[in-house]
């Protein structure tokens, strides 16, 4: 039964995978035209436009109704930009400024940006709802706190995405908004009622399903509820039950990556998981970063032998196929040529910033950039005020490590500018601004989710909402650092 072809090509149509370096190798062309559902693009893949659209070329001549995926949520998590960081605010500036015209505007930009390389599918909208100030994983990746202000965003973010012809796939369902652990990592458990589910964490997905979106991606996280001790992944109860039936849900399920802890772990290696996500009611597993042929031929292996060990229903892996393939024929009626305005990123991320207290006097000052880790999600991207500052002295300190009697040293009669990302739940940060503050004007800087602290004695507390390019850019220029 194992070397039945008809098989491994059914298998290999439930799967997104992933290859290494700016240029296609052999083996993620090849797999193509063996029946490779498509591929994700990363920040590896990516060096410039003319590149991209070399490589999507290439993948085509595969196969032309290939599906070609990218993280491009604009703000924290791009690929595109991942050098420089994004021209856009993510989705926490764009739920501050509360304008749904204008996140349909900038998501019609990023889908317009993604057609023109190739690009079919968008891993975005996230559409969770951030209920928990200590995510460590979603955070300004969401519209805000608020269901109801998410949905309407989620459903305009969709739209305009989709007028371009690129595919929205929006997550993570059920909703990740309210973990307090991060799934790349482990499974977060989310132990609340499924009333609760629907009260705080579905409306986003009902107006997403509402605005046509063509692909949810499911969350590794346990609702016990529902779950029982898997993800919410590997469970029939979330992806059949409540996104099918309850919620009339008639496109492709993706899975997060199946390499991510949260699944792995769960279900013994990522062979296994993809067949669970299979049993469970997904179409489309995206296999996680880093693939090579032998991962891709592993996980096909075990799809076979599930189908032929009775693990698997072939009527199930069909369906599973068939919405793959319909999304990777997807085109809407008409996709609409988008006129971008020059600097509509930019213009988004200063109406997002908010500011609390006093900024004058800010002449000449010390600028302190405090150390932040990066989430997976997230990768390595530039982030701060540094590319935007004229003439203006910038130091890099880390919470903890750094003294404050050193920075007040080196500002000396000058105020200091502290910058940082989700200072309240970084260790030691909190007591290196608010004893700096006690003896010398600062300003601080909050480029992540803003929580409830604020720094005693600091002279203005200036939220951000993100920290990519554009919202180091407007951030500058309120500062009036930007000359």
């Amino acid at each position: 039964m194992g070397s039945d072809p008809g098989l491994r090509r059914l298998a290999l149509g439930t799967l997104l995978a992933a290859y290494p370096g700016p240029v296609p190798p052999d083996w993620a062309v090849d797999l193509l035209a063996e029946g490779l559902a498509g591929h994700t693009l990363f920040g590896t893949n990516i060096h410039d436009p003319a590149q991209v659209a070399a490589s999507t070329a290439a993948l085509r001549a595969g196969r032309p109704d290939v599906i070609l995926a990218i993280d491009e949520e604009g703000g924290d998590v791009t690929r595109l930009a991942h050098a420089t960081g994004s021209p856009y605010p993510g989705n926490a500036a764009l739920g501050a400024v509360d304008d749904p015209t204008l996140t349909r505007q900038v998501y019609a930009a990023i889908g317009a940006e993604l057609a023109a390389l190739g690009l079919t599918l968008d891993l975005a909208p996230t559409v969770d709802v951030n209920t928990a100030d200590e995510n460590p994983v979603i955070g300004t990746r969401s519209f805000g706190a608020d269901p109801a202000r998410v949905a309407r965003h989620s459903a305009a973010a969709v739209a305009g995405l989709q007028s371009t012809g690129v595919a929205a796939c929006a997550k993570h369902f059920p909703g990740h908004g309210a973990t307090v652990a991060d799934s790349h990592y482990e499974l977060p458990t989310v132990d609340v009622p499924p009333a609760v589910l629907r009260e705080r964490d579905l409306p986003p997905f009902a107006a997403v399903i509402d605005a046509g979106v063509r692909a949810i991606m499911t969350a590794h996280i346990r609702v016990p509820a529902l779950t029982g001790e898997g993800p919410a992944t590997f469970s029939r109860a979330v992806l059949v039950d409540l996104l099918r039936r309850e919620y009339g849900f008639t496109g492709a399920v993706i899975t997060d990556a199946l390499e991510m802890k949260g699944a792995a772990l769960a279900a013994g290696g990522t062979g296994p998981a993809a067949v669970r996500a299979l049993a469970a009611g997904a179409d489309l597993l995206c296999i996680g970063a880093k693939v090579d042929a032998g991962l891709v031929e592993l996980v096909v292996t075990e799809i076979v032998g599930a189908l032929g060990d009775g693990r698997l229903d072939r009527a199930r892996v069909e369906q599973a196929t068939g919405r793959a393939a319909e999304l990777a024929g997807w085109r809407p009626a008409a996709a609409v040529p988008v006129a971008t305005a020059d600097g509509l990123g930019y213009a988004a991320a200063l109406r997002a910033v908010r500011v609390e207290g006093d900024l004058t006097g800010l002449v000449r000052p010390l600028v302190v950039q405090v150390h932040a880790t990066s989430t997976i999600a997230e990768g390595r991207v530039p982030w701060g005020l540094g590319p935007h500052l004229h003439g203006v002295e910038e130091v890099r300190a880390v919470a903890g490590e750094t003294a404050p009697d050193e920075l007040r040293r080196r500002a000396g009669d000058r105020p200091i500018v502290l910058v940082g990302r989700h200072l309240h739940r970084l260790p030691g940060a909190r007591e290196l601004v608010e004893s700096l503050a006690a003896a010398h004007p600062v300003t601080v800087v909050e480029m992540g989710w803003p929580g409830d602290w604020r720094p005693a004695g600091a002279r203005a507390f200036v939220s951000t909402y993100g920290a990519s390019h554009a919202n180091g850019r407007a951030a500058a220029e309120v500062l009036g650092l930007t000359g």
